[in-house]
């Protein structure tokens, strides 16, 4: 945890602790969150960041019946969709530019398969901000200028301005007024009102809250047994839950990712196939074929109700918690299903479909854990620990 985050948490802890208002974001921040939430940044004016991004799910998709099934979100032209489901853009501007570490491994970027790599801004958030307005299956928009006209003409067009300088709207400064609508954007997500660190588990840290009996075993159970620390680093007063390298957990294809319908023969390849798309890393790319992201653990289970699906796994495939954890519990002793199964086909049939892309998963540190039912459960309770918005004394 940087000292920028860890001063931040402390920020915040105060304000909860003393009822002092809410934290007051930045003019750039003000205006990121505004760009954040404007659907007329579309084709059809019907999408935002916060379509698939809702800070009531945990920054991430805000349809259960999306959720349930093949998690991937229509663009703002009907039937468009992508292959992947929303990532959480919180947490996620703590990630370092991509790069590979002393171990061999890729560390940072963003998106699942690290493609926002951070290079042209300096910041992977940046990056991959810019991307939705532009994408045929997200936004789709044309050019950076029609974004920029947009912003320029909205009603917080002066905030625009007065951020970035009078010339941000110069017709002949368009590549640069789109990359400080994605610093913008940025800075939002980077603000404590999207990076609360006001979870239960937060709480406990500081001696405001108490786990109990069965979260406490959980994270007991998540630094040992579940070997969970080892991917979502858990170290430090506000932990990330993740080391944001990539991983192949062996997460089988989603058959009822509506993408597979154009496209059948499709296989997801994650981190290889972006490397693989760069002369400077493409010799990485068959080391890397099937990694993705792994994910911030943080709001992992913030849902507007109990009854509200959220899906789990690059794709989707999982439905609830315990589904993926009784998978990275599970998914090497039991037998293969005969065909591809969804999530809720194989529990009943006690059995799991064949990973996407089956080079390069991950069987050190998941696959054969050993955990019992009991065990699982508690790895769960302490999972929902980590969602914000918790109010001590409540």
């Amino acid at each position: 945890m940087g000292k920028k985050a860890t001063m931040v948490l402390s920020f915040v802890l105060i304000i909860c602790m003393t009822g002092v208002a809410a934290f007051a974001l930045t003019p750039k921040e003000e205006l990121g969150k505004a760009i954040f939430f404007d659907e007329n940044l579309s084709i059809n004016a019907n999408q935002s960041c916060a379509t698939c991004h809702s800070p009531e799910t945990g920054w991430t998709g805000t349809k259960s019946d999306v959720n349930a099934h093949g998690a991937v979100y229509e663009g703002s032209i009907p039937n468009a969709f992508g292959n992947r489901k929303p990532p959480s853009s919180a947490y996620a501007t703590q990630s370092p530019i991509l790069h590979v570490d002393k171990k061999g491994l890729f560390v940072g970027g963003n998106f699942w398969d690290g493609r926002a790599t951070g290079e042209k801004l300096g910041n992977p958030a940046a990056d991959q901000a810019q991307g939705p307005f532009l994408n045929p299956v997200e936004q789709a928009l044309p050019t950076p200028a029609d974004v920029v006209t947009r912003v320029c003409a909205s009603s917080y067009g002066d905030l625009f301005r007065e951020v970035w300088g009078t010339e941000a709207c110069d017709p002949d400064k368009v590549n640069l007024a789109y990359d400080y609508i994605g610093l913008s954007i940025a800075a939002y997500e980077a603000s404590p009102e999207v990076n609360a660190f006001t979870s239960k588990f937060d709480w406990s840290m500081v001696g405001k809250a108490k786990l109990t009996l069965q979260e406490r075993k959980g994270f007991s159970l998540f630094q040992g047994k579940g070997k969970c620390q080892r991917c979502h680093v858990s170290n430090g007063r506000a932990p990330l839950f993740t080391d944001f390298t990539y991983d192949n957990l062996g997460i089988p294809k989603n058959p009822e990712n509506p993408f597979y319908t154009h496209n059948p023969e499709f296989v997801d390849g994650g981190l290889g196939d972006f490397l693989a798309s760069r002369l400077d890393y493409a010799q990485y790319a068959p080391a890397n074929a099937g990694k993705h992201k792994v994910p911030t653990l943080r709001n992992v289970d913030l849902r507007p109700s109990k009854d509200f699906v959220k899906a789990y796994g690059h794709n989707g495939y999982f439905k609830s918690l315990w589904g993926i954890v009784h998978f990275y519990n599970t998914r090497d002793v039991l037998r293969v299903c005969p065909g591809p199964y969804t999530e809720a086909q194989a529990l009943a049939a006690n059995c799991w479909p064949p990973p996407e892309v089956p080079q390069n998963v991950n069987t050190a540190e998941l696959g054969n854990l050993g955990l019992t039912r009991e065990e699982e459960d508690a790895i769960v309770a302490f999972l929902r620990t980590l969602s914000d918005g918790f109010v001590p004394g409540r």
